[in-house]
């Protein structure tokens, strides 16, 4: 080998030592698990879809659930399931079909599984023969969708009060728990070990209060408790499973209009007190109809949620590392005016997702980081899809996680008409 040929040896290995690290890393963060890329994932609904729920089941399937509005046919709630192999067990089935099927792009249906293979939904219904009264349904299919159950009513008295922002967890092998926002005068007493508003004498008619109960494979409702007395009015609510039991995140209202993220446990039958997420101090005194969104594995959790505290729009993540009793400082995800939250987040062992949505001048975007576990270094962001439609139209995308990869769904507007797009994000 002659000197020059060893000279230009030794520049190539230089070269590939200084061009390693950028080729393991994600948006300025090093990341071990290698970037991910945005690929797209074919709907199986139709022109006139919106408002998703994706959800993933322990069995290992994908359930997706939407709203087919379609000027001059009846609204019809429907739903496909994704199997383990990544394709379509088959086409739309509905589930329920009218024109008293209520579609409001926040206060959305929402679908759960069971260990003994029952599929659940919950969604708004109009009440015949009471003018603006709407119910909360919920039904139970036996069979993976093909036949469902008469609608059992979630809310315990008809009338014209709000109601809504569902969450919905397998609370056993057959039977699950719910969550629901009411501004009813005639809900249940709140519980003292669950409510510090109840605690502080807070509680009025005009509030709207934080419920929840247990649904048995009849859909006969147990155990309903008021949880909070007084909470923001239109923001929804999430739930998730860790080892010690349901977590439930939702948006607070205190007396002086403060609405921060509070989080509570089903420990055993008894809710523990509302602790809060973080003390961003956001006072506002309207609703910002926009909720958090919690994911659990094991013991960790991790919430996300949107803030405006010092007129400053911020997407946070806070890790909890004893199922929900305290958390961790947040992180800040994404900060700014074209900030517009909406978020959801996913958990697994190897990293935390966090979804959410931006709008400026140019147009409405959809973002996805990736945290490692204990929040302590971002891996990637990336953006998952440039959006047409623009406010309120888009809705609150949903994220899944199914095989390691994150499964993405939203609504678009595109001449007026609504329709669901979807992606994978995978390696």
């Amino acid at each position: 080998m002659t000197q020059a040929t060893r000279h230009r040896g030794i520049h190539v290995i230089w070269l590939l030592v200084l061009l390693l690290p950028a080729c393991h890393r994600g948006d300025g963060a090093r990341n071990t698990h290698g970037d991910y890329a945005v690929h797209e994932w074919t709907m199986p609904s139709a022109p006139g879809a919106a408002d998703p729920d994706l959800v993933a089941t322990s069995d290992g399937r994908l359930l997706l659930s939407w709203i087919d509005s379609v000027p001059g046919r009846r609204n019809a709630l429907q739903f496909a399931a994704l199997g383990d192999n990544g394709h379509w067990q088959s086409g739309a089935r509905t589930i329920a079909v009218g024109d008293a099927l209520v579609p409001r792009w926040a206060n959305t249906p929402h679908m759960t599984y069971t260990a003994d293979g029952a599929l659940w939904v919950q969604w708004l219904q109009k009440s015949p023969g009471q003018a603006d009264a709407i119910d909360l349904m919920l039904a139970r299919s036996a069979d993976g969708g093909f036949n469902w159950s008469a609608p059992a009513r979630v809310n315990s008295v008809t009338d014209a009060a709000d109601r809504g922002f569902v969450a919905l967890w397998p609370a056993s092998r057959d039977s699950i728990g719910a969550a629901w926002l009411d501004s009813g005068a005639t809900a249940p007493a709140a519980t003292a070990q669950a409510s510090t508003h109840a605690m502080h004498g807070m509680s009025d008619a005009t509030n709207t209060s934080l419920h929840a109960a247990l649904f048995d494979p009849r859909l006969a409702r147990h155990g309903e408790t008021q949880l909070d007395a007084r909470v923001c009015d239109c923001c929804q609510t999430d739930a998730a499973l860790t080892s010690s039991g349901a977590l439930l995140v939702y948006r607070d209202r205190s007396a002086d209009e403060v609405r921060d993220i509070q989080a509570t446990r089903l420990d055993g039958a008894r809710w523990t007190p509302p602790v809060a997420v973080h003390a961003d101090h956001w006072t506002m005194r309207a609703c910002p109809v926009n909720g958090p969104s919690v994911a659990a594995d094991a013991g960790t959790a991790v919430v996300a949620w949107y803030t405006a505290a010092a007129d400053t729009p911020t997407v946070s993540l806070a890790r909890s590392r004893d199922a929900g009793g305290h958390f961790d400082p947040p992180v800040v995800v994404d900060q700014g005016a074209a900030v517009q939250g909406r978020v959801a987040v996913a958990l697994d062992a190897t990293q935390a997702w966090v979804l959410w949505l931006r709008e400026d001048a140019s147009g409405q975007s959809l973002w996805l980081a990736r945290y490692t576990p204990d929040l302590s270094r971002r891996l990637q962001r990336l953006q998952v899809a440039a959006l047409q439609g623009r406010g309120r139209s888009t809705g609150y995308p949903q994220l899944a996680l199914h095989g390691g990869d994150a499964y993405v769904v939203w609504t678009d507007v595109a001449g007026k008409v609504t329709q669901l797009q979807g992606a994978i994000v995978s390696r």
